[in-house]
């Protein structure tokens, strides 16, 4: 998956959590919530401990770490040791004569090497250079995933705080209507005015009922989804601490094009992006350097072992008689000669390694003649890789740039929402005590009163939904501005 998808997939899942709450016209606040969860803070702080994405990216931080010792280590010389130990049957050469022999034979070898790049067209340097951008980018991926679950927790926790304060407002209206309806049960028990009244305001009675029930099920499916987030079990009997300002008197005082720029300021997104872009352009480098000479430096220390070396010892001299002859006046005289006597015996392990020892040293040079036309393949892939990166560059920019526009938009429009609702409230406050007054001396019918309230009940649930939808989009436009 892309990085630019996952961008597309985060701000589809912002505008879904808007999209849901602003939905939301009675959802309640039950007692059950997150046991540790009493503030914001400490649900930030759960998420980024527990949550499984963000470990994820540290973890590909930790193989990039490791990915950049091993390209600096590339500059250390290569010493290695090799001894080997066996036995040989039949026909064979002895590693300390040369010559054949077929008798079995024990052998043994080792051998010291040591080698030294000197240059390789600067292919270690550039790699060292690419495994360093690519940590600094998985670092700053891991500060990306961060700043996204904490916008994540924030607008679930937002979210709680606008349920728990639509059902206060719930509870309230289901008060008002409760009293009424003990008053017109009263009347309706002596027989006393329109019985109608009685049962249009059981009606409205079990209707708010059902309002709060909704409302219930619908938050524990908001603290089921912070949960999951934060990693953790469903608890109860905590409250959620509300530290925000909700409505300033002055909209947000931020333009669209000052939040953008913060954003390519302070964004980890755009810094992981361009670190990839410097990546990819230090990777044409290593791939170019398959074009040049290698030039090392090699030494080798070899010495062998073989159960058939003997030495020979000189123990005496003695005559004896050849088969060759020799006539002196027509008599033969036989020949003899004189001949060394030799004691042989076995040349033990540690003489033979000391004696047998020898060493080389020397430049190595390797010059690419032609490879499969590898490396200049090698170089395409990179320019490609840079090239992507690029765009993706590009496609992120312009993707948040649409997006913080439309974030704005949308701030702007409940800040005005917010001021007109509050008109709203206070003329539906004032109409629905007059219509009380005049249901509670008779002078309106129950369908005024009920019509009055219910205009004065969905004014204060959208009022209360439109102040946290301001406080909520405040924060998508303070996350892009970095904060």
């Amino acid at each position: 998956m892309s990085n630019s998808y996952k961008l597309i997939l985060i701000n589809k899942k912002i505008l879904l959590f808007i999209s849901f709450w602003i939905g939301l016209a009675g959802f309640g606040f039950s007692q059950n919530q997150l046991r540790p969860m009493h503030t914001l803070e400490a649900c930030i702080n759960i998420a980024i401990k527990n949550n499984l994405d963000l470990n994820v990216k540290k973890l590909r931080a930790k193989t990039s770490d490791v990915n950049f010792k091993e390209n600096k280590n590339k500059v250390l010389p290569s010493l290695n040791m090799n001894y080997n130990l066996g036995i040989n049957n039949g026909r064979s050469i002895d590693p300390f004569t040369n010559s054949y022999i077929n008798q079995e034979v024990t052998f043994s070898n080792a051998g010291l090497s040591l080698d030294v790049v000197i240059f390789n067209g600067f292919k270690i340097k550039n790699e060292i250079k690419q495994s360093k951008f690519n940590l600094q980018a998985s670092e700053m991926e891991i500060e990306e995933a961060k700043q996204n679950l904490i916008l994540e927790v924030t607008l679930l926790y937002i979210q709680i705080l606008n349920n728990r304060d639509l059902l206060k407002i719930s509870k309230a209206r289901l008060k008002t209507t409760e009293k009424q309806l003990k008053r017109l049960q009263s009347q309706y028990d002596n027989g006393l005015g329109n019985p109608a009244d009685f049962t249009d305001m059981q009606g409205q009675y079990t209707r708010e009922q059902s309002e709060i029930i909704t409302a219930n099920n619908n938050f524990k499916s908001t603290i089921l989804n912070l949960a999951m987030l934060l990693g953790l079990d469903v608890d109860s009997e905590n409250n959620f601490e509300n530290n925000f300002e909700l409505i300033n008197t002055e909209k947000y005082h931020f333009s669209a094009s000052d939040i953008y720029n913060d954003a390519l300021e302070n964004l980890a997104t755009f810094k992981s992006k361009q670190l990839r872009i410097e990546a990819a352009k230090t990777g044409m480098k290593v791939a170019k350097s398959n074009y040049l000479p290698e030039v090392s430096f090699f030494g080798q220390l070899n010495t062998n072992y073989s159960s058939a070396a003997e030495l020979f010892t000189q123990t005496g001299t003695s005559t004896i008689e050849t088969r060759d002859f020799v006539s002196i006046s027509g008599q033969d005289y036989a020949v003899f000669s004189r001949q060394e006597q030799f004691e042989s015996s076995k040349i033990n392990y540690k003489n033979q390694f000391e004696n047998n020892l020898n060493s080389a040293v020397g430049v190595a040079i390797r010059v690419p003649l032609f490879n499969g036309f590898m490396a200049r393949n090698k170089v395409k892939i990179e320019e490609i890789q840079h090239e992507e990166s690029q765009i993706n560059l590009k496609q992120t920019k312009f993707i948040f740039k649409q997006s913080i526009q439309e974030a704005h938009n949308n701030m702007v429009a409940s800040f005005k929402r917010f001021q007109v609702l509050k008109k709203q409230v206070e003329a539906y406050e004032e109409s629905f005590r007059v219509n009380e007054v005049r249901f509670n001396n008779g002078v309106s019918n129950v369908v005024e009163y009920i019509n009055s309230k219910n205009n004065l009940d969905s004014s204060k649930l959208n009022l209360s939904i439109t102040k946290y939808e301001y406080l909520f989009r405040v924060k998508i436009l303070d996350y892009y501005r970095g904060i």
